[in-house]
């Protein structure tokens, strides 16, 4: 079994076609199939199904194909990795992270990346959700990223600040002229929920910190993206609970944000499979003088606030 033939594989399950993705690698079909039927030979059996219209998964090939992937992610990975070990002067740098930071932190970081190291491309991927990221970093879809802080992590880990959690209203709602204001507060607003909101033991942040002050917030929207429910609650369909870098980098002035009494406050981190080297090190280090970031601090659950 090689390293090939699994990419071969991969590539035909991408394109749920021989001749597609032997197009696609630009090799042969006959050189395509040959391989892939080497391959069906070294695991002892049918990985696809051949069919008039293309091909399907068999159950062998299913329960092949997560581990096909994490093997040529994770060498594709090593490969970067050695490259970038001798320095930032080429290549590419992939991070992972999630949409709020893409929106709020990111691209003042990636700008000046792009004045200091242009000759290094940088690769971006997003994720819905704390859980997403950390699973695809696993997989190795990245040499990097950058999200709240993991609750458990094994490999390298520096904490880069922590981000304000902050409630989000329309200029003409009654709390705008406000600095603060307690969850108790807003027992009968309609709520703006996220696809992204995190989860703290078993239960979504809002409802478990509602919960705690006496009532279950009546949710009227559910969105996918934070910046589409920031973007809801400035018009005024409902309250929304975001962090203060996101709101200002999807909306800019065109909502009012009160800070949350007590506040809330997480960690954000930039973590890795393997020690940081090359341009992952000069990637991280950007962070050290960052002023998109205020100083780092403990924090926790937000249904027991940092004050």
């Amino acid at each position: 079994m090689s390293l090939r033939q699994m990419e071969y594989f991969l590539a035909v399950v991408e394109e749920s076609s021989f001749t597609r993705a032997a197009d696609s690698l630009h090799v042969t079909q006959p050189a395509l199939s040959h391989q892939v039927k080497a391959l069906e030979k070294s695991v002892g059996g049918a990985l696809l199904e051949r069919m008039t219209r293309g091909v399907r998964l068999t159950p062998m090939g299913r329960a092949f194909l997560p581990h096909a992937q994490l093997a040529v992610r994770s060498a594709r990975q090593a490969e970067r990795a050695a490259r970038a070990a001798a320095g930032v002067a080429g290549g590419e740098l992939h991070i992972a992270t999630v949409h709020a930071l893409a929106v709020g932190v990111l691209p003042g970081i990636a700008a000046r990346w792009r004045t200091l190291h242009p000759g290094v491309a940088l690769v971006l991927s997003e994720y819905g959700s704390t859980e997403a990221l950390e699973e695809q970093l696993e997989r190795g879809v990245a040499d990097v990223a950058v999200g709240p802080e993991p609750a458990r992590w094994p490999g390298p880990l520096r904490r880069i600040g922590r981000e304000e959690l902050v409630l989000v209203v329309p200029f003409d709602d009654p709390l705008a002229g406000r600095g603060a204001v307690g969850l108790a507060e807003l027992a009968d607003r309609d709520w703006i929920r996220c696809a992204m909101e995190p989860v703290v033991d078993g239960q979504l942040v809002i409802d478990r910190a509602c919960g705690a002050v006496g009532y279950t917030p009546r949710t009227v929207m559910r969105t996918e993206h934070t910046s589409t429910a920031v973007r809801m609650a400035a018009a005024g369909v409902g309250i929304v609970v975001a962090p203060a870098h996101m709101v200002r980098g999807a909306v800019g002035e065109d909502c009012a944000l009160l800070s949350l009494d007590p506040s809330w406050h997480r960690p954000l981190a930039l973590f890795s499979r393997v020690p940081l080297t090359g341009a992952a090190a000069a990637f991280a280090q950007l962070f050290a003088g960052a002023q998109a970031l205020p100083d780092a601090c403990p924090v926790d659950d937000p249904a027991r606030p940092s004050a």
